[in-house]
């Protein structure tokens, strides 16, 4: 008993560079290209603007104000910012969706009208958390003149407005963040110098004590409703 040959066709993809046949070519090509340059400033948008920032430089303090070097890993910190800037970022992305993408795979809207529409949240989201100091001190120096509404303010101009007083944010945050571990570290060095036992690092001992303190209060979960409520 022989065995069935079946002839199966095996897709072929082809990548070349080739004269444009129309206009419309030329268009699609275009498009081709914006996306995916929007693909690899993905990583930069969502880092620089969103509320990833904050929350991942809070995070991190929290992590240096502990002392456990590496626990909570890179990882699960680095997921934890993602997941809290997914659910901040939930109505202007769903905003997006509703308002710029879906009309656009409709083909209801054209690309630029698409685009404008679906930065408009973001936009929105950033100038409700930029200071108004950082935000003139770069129209300023671009040359600008001062804008009367928030449309008149440039893209450009806003992002790294948002950035610096999100930095600025964080480091308050973390601050808050660093003082009662701060007081524990004195306390206990303190009580070793006292004691005569120079030798024996102040960390050994101001670790558990710390991390029994951020059990106590529930400090994750203080600091996560610290975070939300930031950007409310």
């Amino acid at each position: 008993m022989g065995f069935l040959q079946v002839n199966i066709p095996f897709p072929s993809v082809d990548i070349g560079i080739g004269a444009a046949e129309s206009p419309g070519d030329v268009a699609v090509t275009l498009q081709v290209l914006l996306l995916l340059t929007i693909l690899s400033l993905a990583p930069a948008i969502i880092t620089l603007m969103t509320s990833f920032t904050r929350t991942v430089i809070v995070l991190s303090l929290i992590r240096n104000a502990l002392g456990t070097n590496q626990v909570p890993p890179n990882q699960v910190l680095i997921g934890l910012a993602l997941f809290l800037t997914a659910f901040i970022m939930a109505p202007s992305f769903s905003a997006v969706y509703t308002d710029a993408l879906t009309p656009y795979l409709a083909g209801e809207m054209a690309l630029e009208e698409a685009w404008e529409t679906g930065l408009e949240p973001i936009r929105e989201f950033m100038l409700r958390n930029t200071r108004e100091k950082d935000l003139e001190m770069f129209v300023a120096i671009r040359g600008e003149e001062r804008p009367q509404t928030p449309a008149d303010i440039s893209t450009l101009t806003l992002i790294p407005a948002f950035v610096i007083s999100e930095l600025k944010t964080a480091f308050q945050l973390g601050f808050v963040i660093f003082i009662p571990f701060l007081v524990i570290d004195m306390v206990v060095a303190s009580t070793l110098m006292g004691m005569g036992m120079m030798m024996l690092p102040p960390i050994m001992i101001s670790l558990p004590f710390k991390i029994l303190l951020f059990i106590l209060v529930d400090g994750w979960h203080l600091v996560v409703r610290g975070l939300l409520l930031s950007f409310s």
